[in-house]
């Protein structure tokens, strides 16, 4: 099998695993308050492509750990990364009609369910990594994995970056300052996964730390392919509209460094990744060619 076959094979069988414990974590469809739960059900299975808990997953059996163990972190990492789209996708922030080639929770339900929808999405995901019958560890690194995950998602992480992505609307950032939204916003909460990962597994500092490499050289590439696709990528494929940077005047790698240099920085993003972890054994191949996707993917 090669590496294309594999990881298509791979992607689609965590892929499935991950689904299916997103909908036994989940409160049914019909639970009251029904539009919120409704609003979180349209949002959270729109066919988003998992990529957070799978690289959780993929980071976990490279360390030798059970999936079993990953799957609330891995499901929690899902459900953050959607309340952060339901909350971009809002007029106040990108103010997006489509994603995922659907019309956006708050086109379907209004912005104060989506607001809602966003809000449980977030605080929902830390009742599950809190609940010690569903991570079964040891406090210790039971709050190791809620410090790593609530760090991506907040100030500091996730949400200062949007921050600062706002704010390079009006103030254009330079080299520096683009990279810093681009790790924040995007590059946190990817670098958790793959650190959440391998803390679930019980690695070693060095194994976290070279997973921690990793996670930061990927999340950082995931930023600039989207901005690249932003530019020359098919909207019928992406599920969303292309050239919407350029139209709002957003700085990206392609408007600050040109087209082709962008292409240039991912890649050597990707190379970097895979030659963090070359000291890890044949288990590390799903980390290896999700890398190579993340760089060549069209969507």
């Amino acid at each position: 099998m090669n590496n294309d076959d594999f990881l298509e094979a791979y992607l689609k069988d965590r892929r499935e695993i991950v689904e299916y414990a997103l909908r036994r974590y989940l409160p049914d469809e019909d639970s009251l308050p029904q539009e919120l739960h409704t609003a979180i059900h349209y949002s959270v299975f729109s066919g988003g492509k998992r990529i957070r808990p799978i690289l959780c997953i993929a980071a976990l059996e490279a360390c030798g750990g059970d999936i079993a163990t990953a799957m609330p972190a891995a499901c929690a990492l899902e459900l953050i990364h959607t309340y952060s789209l339901i909350h971009d996708d809002l007029p106040a922030m990108d103010n997006d009609d489509f994603r995922r080639g659907k019309p956006t929770c708050h086109e379907v339900f209004g912005e104060a369910t989506a607001i809602l929808a966003g809000d449980a999405l977030l605080t929902e995901a830390f009742v599950l990594l809190s609940r010690a019958e569903k991570i079964r560890l040891q406090a210790e690194r039971r709050l190791a994995v809620i410090q790593e995950i609530a760090g991506a998602a907040g100030m500091a992480g996730m949400v200062g970056g949007q921050a600062l992505d706002m704010l390079a609307e009006t103030v254009a950032p330079d080299f520096a300052g683009l990279e810093q939204i681009h790790r924040r916003k995007t590059g946190a909460l990817i670098e958790a996964a793959v650190k959440t990962g391998a803390i679930l597994a019980g690695a070693d500092e060095k194994k976290i730390q070279a997973m921690s490499r990793y996670g930061a050289n990927v999340g950082l590439a995931f930023q600039i392919a989207d901005d690249i696709l932003n530019v020359e990528g098919d909207s019928g494929i992406m599920g969303k509209n292309t050239g919407s940077d350029a139209a709002r005047g957003k700085v990206t790698y392609p408007a600050l460094l040109g087209l082709q240099q962008a292409k240039d920085m991912l890649t050597q993003l990707v190379e970097a990744a895979v030659d963090s972890i070359t000291s890890f054994d044949a288990r590390a191949l799903p980390l290896r060619v999700i890398a190579r996707y993340i760089m060549e993917r069209n969507s």
